[in-house]
């Protein structure tokens, strides 16, 4: 018992199993499916989408997207970084370019970019302008912390260029790249996503169109209830009622009075005629989607 407990598989296991937990409980605090789906719900979900040639293309075009711009990131950071660090000058000189990057909100950059680009290649170009500096700072790093009494002890050994790279160079900078690498994998994976949210390619036009039904269905839940406002007036057995300010100080104003209380004309006109637009704009938009079909 006390090596399964040990264990790093089980500790995982358990791990994700208390959040499962926590999940499942804030479901059913909040009771709405739409609001906070549950781990069963959002598992159905995914099988069922798994289930669609266009959820893998989706999934596939992102990724090719988010890893070409990661790899082309690492390798010009890479470059910069070697430039900078061997080159004080090059260093006062790049340096500018890398801090606005750093600096600027990727929203700023992706709405730029796209004025150049198309919707396709910008989430690409987010991730490389994303990883970039952060391989650049990173590989600079290493190469500066290498340790100087390694590079006179090759130097004293007559050791090559190639030589000194690969045993003095490499093991300083190797930890700063790895590093690079993970940061940088996870900060193309946002970046490209984000840009392809608003770009609107593969993923990203997923989970608009995702928003666009959700918003529909929030606009038919507020039809909804308008239209049941109207039906519990019951018009039949409705009076008005004329309310005026014995003082003279407020405005007289009308109300239906029916069974579910008392409605101001003007609301009621107000919630018939939205209702009415939304119906008839409803109606004529499948119109036009079967004409199209």
């Amino acid at each position: 018992m006390k090596r399964l407990l040990k264990s790093r598989i089980f500790r995982k296991t358990a791990v994700f199993a208390c959040w499962m937990l926590v999940w499942q409980a804030a479901a059913w605090a909040v009771g709405s499916d739409l609001l906070l789906p549950s781990p069963f719900v959002t598992a159905r979900a995914l099988v069922s989408l798994c289930g669609t040639g266009a959820f893998w293309l989706s999934c596939a075009l992102t990724l090719l997207r988010v890893f070409t711009g990661f790899i082309l990131g690492i390798l010009a950071g890479s470059a910069l970084g070697v430039l900078t660090a061997a080159s004080p000058i090059a260093e006062e000189l790049l340096s500018p370019v890398r801090s606005i990057v750093k600096a600027a909100p990727i929203t700023s950059f992706i709405i730029l970019v796209l004025l150049y680009l198309s919707s396709a290649l910008t989430p690409m170009f987010i991730a490389f302008l994303m990883v970039m500096p952060i391989a650049w700072t990173n590989v600079a790093a290493g190469i500066l912390s290498t340790d100087k009494q390694l590079l006179e002890m090759a130097r004293v050994f007559g050791f090559s260029r190639a030589k000194t790279l690969k045993t003095v160079y490499a093991p300083s900078v190797l930890p700063h790249f790895v590093s690079a690498c993970t940061a940088g994998l996870g900060f193309a994976w946002k970046s490209g996503v984000t840009a392809e949210v608003i770009a609107h390619p593969a993923f990203g036009q997923a989970l608009v169109d995702a928003k666009a039904a959700l918003a529909q269905l929030v606009e038919e839940f507020k039809a909804a209830i308008k239209a049941e406002v109207l039906v519990d007036i019951d018009f039949e057995n409705a009076s008005f009622v004329k309310h005026e300010d014995p003082e003279g100080e407020a405005d007289t104003y009308y109300t239906i009075a029916g069974k579910a209380g008392e409605m101001k004309i003007g609301e009621v006109a107000e919630a018939l005629g939205t209702t009415l637009y939304e119906l008839g704009y409803r109606a004529s938009e499948e119109a036009e989607t079967d004409s199209v079909g």
